[in-house]
């Protein structure tokens, strides 16, 4: 089977089940689709304590016994949840749907058949509860009688017995293309087609909409029938989600009606009043002559609810009683319902708007020390009284943001260049920017991001006025992995940071760059050694900066494994991602503030130079990215590393008119590059270290994520080359023979370590691994070097399994073996498909400078021959 049949067969599976012929309403062609009826075949379990192999057992039994003693203190002692759980991960569901909500504001996600089913409404904290109650349900009524009415549902809970469940799956599909997605439904008998469509504000390069905690749904309705139809949709909403807390009393609702700028909109709002951050949530509709907008302020949620139905049924409509409910007794649940109805003529179409906000303005982390304001509330206020207001602004402004979001996405839809799966892809990863456990608040008034060393003495501005324009950013390592801008994994997601939303990335920037300056001498147990060292060392990167179950930004490196003091890649990547990122800006404030800090972090990887030649080495463990590696002296990935940050800081010398600088790192890089090549190359390939251990010669697939780094920042040729051209293109080659090709039939990417041989290197438990996001840079790299098709047959493998096999669609994990198990869904990492987009528009916008150089090249020498005549 070729790749093309492969893929159009693994597409195809997904709507093998649709027996309709009905596509929907302006349902693009481009994106994820599914039947509601479709059932994954493989079902895969998450890697725990007990999947570590015997002999990585008894190298790390150390390791184990000091994480079980600290698992045990946190989760029984402390009652609080560990960073990262190894005996309770989270079992594989494939439901998720596109996240609702713009980044920032908490996420509320909708899975794909239309249940509301993962929340992130507490900053960075996630439950996975499916609400039965939160509903959509049609009401279709001729000549003043209802003729059908069914929750859009294919679940049939054990509640509620008083509605009609069950629709037939066979008969809908869902489309994610994100930030939007589309479910059809046709009606079966019925002769009606509906199509909802979801829209949430995310939109690049815009700092004000694209933080809103909002969602737009609108119903599309075509009558394919000869008679007309009244049609109604009913909204259910539980005031809660689905968490302990939605029990605890004291919550209540009321209906609302806001009239501004001619236009009117009303709904319920569901007051919820815990202790530590409340909220209210919203739903709303826009009233419009032709439509009847109809409320139910209150239901209880429990038992068969037939008066809800019954009260629909009547009449299409709702009694929309005044006032408000009373608050809820302890142990007892609230919901309420919004009904919005309209004629649709024979043959006709009509449409029905809906909306879901949520504002809750003012957070606390774990912690509960400080209180946090959202960045939406410079224009929404921190009262908590501005769901109405966001749910006009929302009906009132989503065509633009729709408008806004084509005039993006188009571009890349129409280029027929690109295959389909690629085009899903980029933007349907895109999710993890808003359902990442995302924050963006605003920046304190007292607040100081700079350390504490002033930018006078070679330290940064106290508010530097990105971040105080921009606000704070952070989002999490993985939603198992419950750190905070995790920065060894951010050096591959922040691509799509740095390309969509470029203030965010730099503000980022400015609060690890302030971090690095700081020390913490606290000390605290580190469980991969044993040994105490202190929480945070000066001129170090941190790992994170913290658990949205403490304090973020307060207390940085959350991550207790491993001493970060001893790694070596995250000073470089902060280094990389410096000079990347001036490059796609040009913000010259940002590089004249970073290039002290730089400074500062290449000063403290030279005490890595053990030898004098140039080249940093490691001992024990690799680095921070393939931390369960063990190796020994040099190695491909931080080598690499090291000599791209050197030719970068060459790069930044020049540009801040520092000869000095210049000639001390030109010199370094030299002789670097050299003991390099001398060191780990083996005429093929740069090997995996070189310690001469039986395992040193592995094909590492991220060997050359370097000269990927110096691809993407303009840099990698002529005066600012850190790696011959002929050799990347040789090794970029092994890896693609080897960790793709030889791996899984070449169909489910590249894994980590292979042996020359072509056999997994199984010696720990990350080389036999397939890095999701870690094989999109790959890939990016391959279309760098001009090797466009086997880049694209490199990443194909990891979308077809992930989002077509797996079913792990909005919850891409950090990894997954050939067989049986995955490692840590909704990963950060594999953002970095953003980096293939940037690596087309580069050898693109190169391919076309080429060929106006040689255009006018003929040209003059046309010139010249006509000259000579």
């Amino acid at each position: 089977m070729t790749s093309s049949e492969w893929g159009e067969k693994s597409s195809a599976d997904l709507m093998s089940r649709y027996v309709s012929e009905e596509m929907g309403y302006g349902v693009p062609k481009e994106g994820w689709r599914i039947c509601l009826a479709h059932e994954f075949k493989e079902k895969r379990k998450p890697f725990q304590a007990k999947d570590v192999s015997l002999s990585n057992v008894l190298e790390h039994v150390g390791l184990g016994i000091r994480y079980l003693t600290w698992w045990y203190k946190k989760t029984q002692v402390e009652k609080k949840a560990p960073f990262i759980d190894m005996f309770r991960a989270q079992p594989l569901r494939q439901i998720y749907g596109a996240p609702l909500g713009g980044i920032g504001g908490g996420t509320i996600t909708r899975g794909w058949r239309g249940e509301f089913c993962r929340w992130q409404l507490n900053p960075g904290m996630y439950h996975y509860k499916t609400v039965p109650a939160n509903q959509f349900t049609v009401c279709l009524r001729r000549g003043g009688q209802t003729v059908y009415q069914q929750v859009l549902s294919v679940e049939r809970p054990p509640t509620l017995q008083g509605w009609n469940w069950g629709y037939c799956g066979e008969y809908a599909f869902y489309h994610a293309l994100y930030p939007r997605a589309w479910t059809v439904y046709h009606l079966p008998g019925q002769n009606v087609t509906l199509t909802c469509r979801q829209i949430s504000p995310v939109i690049p390069h815009d700092y004000q909409d694209s933080s809103l905690p909002v969602a737009v749904f609108v119903w599309d309705i075509e009558n394919k029938n000869d008679y007309a139809l009244d049609v109604s949709i009913m909204f259910t909403m539980v005031n809660g989600s689905g968490h302990k807390d939605d029990k605890c009393g004291g919550h209540w609702n009321e209906p609302f009606h806001l009239e501004k700028e001619g236009e009117a909109v009303s709904g319920v709002l569901l007051h919820h009043c815990p202790a530590v951050n409340p909220y209210t949530l919203c739903i709303a509709a826009r009233e419009q002559p032709d439509r009847e907008v109809s409320h139910q302020t209150s239901f209880s949620p429990k038992g068969t609810c037939s008066s809800l139905w019954s009260d629909l049924i009547t009449d299409g409509r709702l009694d929309s009683p005044t006032g408000s409910s009373p608050p809820t007794p302890k142990g007892e649940k609230v919901a309420a319902a919004l009904a919005v109805g309209c004629a649709v003529s024979a043959q006709g179409h009509n449409s029905l708007e809906f909306c879901l906000a949520w504002d809750m303005p003012n957070i606390m982390f774990g912690s509960r020390e400080r209180k946090h304001t959202r960045r939406y509330t410079r224009y929404f206020g921190t009262k908590g009284d501005a769901s109405p207001s966001l749910s006009h602004y929302a009906l009132t402004h989503y065509r633009q943001w729709e408008k806004s979001i084509d005039e993006w996405q188009r571009p890349i839809l129409q280029d027929s260049s690109l295959p389909s799966w690629y085009k899903s892809a980029l933007f349907n990863e895109l999710y993890f920017v808003v359902d990442g456990g995302t924050v963006w608040t605003e920046l304190p008034e007292d607040a100081d991001v700079s350390g504490g060393v002033r930018s006078e003495v070679g330290g940064l501005p106290a508010q530097p006025a990105i971040v105080k324009e921009f606000g704070r950013f952070a989002y999490l390592e993985g939603q198992e992995y419950r750190m905070y801008n995790t920065y060894d994994v951010h050096f591959y997601a922040s691509f799509a940071l740095i390309m969509l939303w470029p203030k965010l990335a730099l503000s980022l920037q400015y609060d690890i760059a302030g971090s690095v300056v700081q020390q913490d001498p606290m000390e605290r147990l580190h469980l991969m050694s044993g040994r105490y060292s202190p929480v945070k060392a000066k001129n170090v990167v941190p790992h994170d900066i913290g658990d949205p179950d403490d304090e973020p930004w307060q207390r940085v490196n959350a991550y207790l494994i491993h001493d970060t003091a001893d790694w070596k890649d995250l000073n470089l990547k902060f280094v990389l991602q410096v000079y990347r990122d001036f490059h796609l800006t040009q913000d010259q404030q940002y590089l004249k503030d970073m290039w002290p800090v730089c400074q500062a972090v290449m000063e403290s990887e030279m005490k890595f130079d053990l030898d004098g030649d140039g080249l940093i080495e490691n001992s024990g463990y690799a680095d921070q990215t393939y931390d369960g590696w063990t190796v020994t002296g040099p190695s491909a990935y931080c080598g690499g590393l090291w000599l791209a940050s050197l030719c970068v800081m060459c790069k930044m010398a020049r540009l801040v008119d520092d000869e000095e600088a210049y000639n001390r790192y030109r010199d370094i890089l030299d002789r670097g590059s050299a003991a390099f090549d001398k060191l780990l190359w083996n005429g093929k390939y740069y090997n995996y270290d070189s310690s001469g251990r039986d395992l040193s010669n592995s094909v590492m697939s991220d060997q050359c994520a370097g000269h990927w780094f110096l691809r993407a920042s303009g840099l990698g040729d002529g005066e600012y080359q850190a790696f011959p051209k002929e050799k990347i293109q040789s090794a970029l080659k092994s890896v693609f023979d080897l960790n793709v090709m030889s791996f899984a039939g070449g169909q489910m990417g590249a894994v980590n370590g292979m042996r020359p041989e072509g056999v997994p290197d199984r010696s720990s438990v990350q080389s036999d691994e397939v890095w999701i996001g870690v094989v999109y840079g790959l890939a990016a790299t391959m279309i760098h070097e001009g090797m466009q098709e086997e880049g694209m047959r490199t990443a194909e493998g990891c979308y077809r399994t992930v989002w077509e096999r797996l079913g792990m669609a909005f919850q891409t994990p950090e990894a997954y073996c050939e067989k049986g198990i995955y490692r840590s869904l909704a990963y950060m990492r594999p953002l970095s498909v953003w980096a293939m987009q940037l690596a087309l528009n580069t050898t693109r916008k190169d391919q076309t400078a080429s060929a106006k150089t040689e255009a006018t090249d003929g040209e003059q020498g046309q010139d010249f021959s006509e000259n000579q005549n």
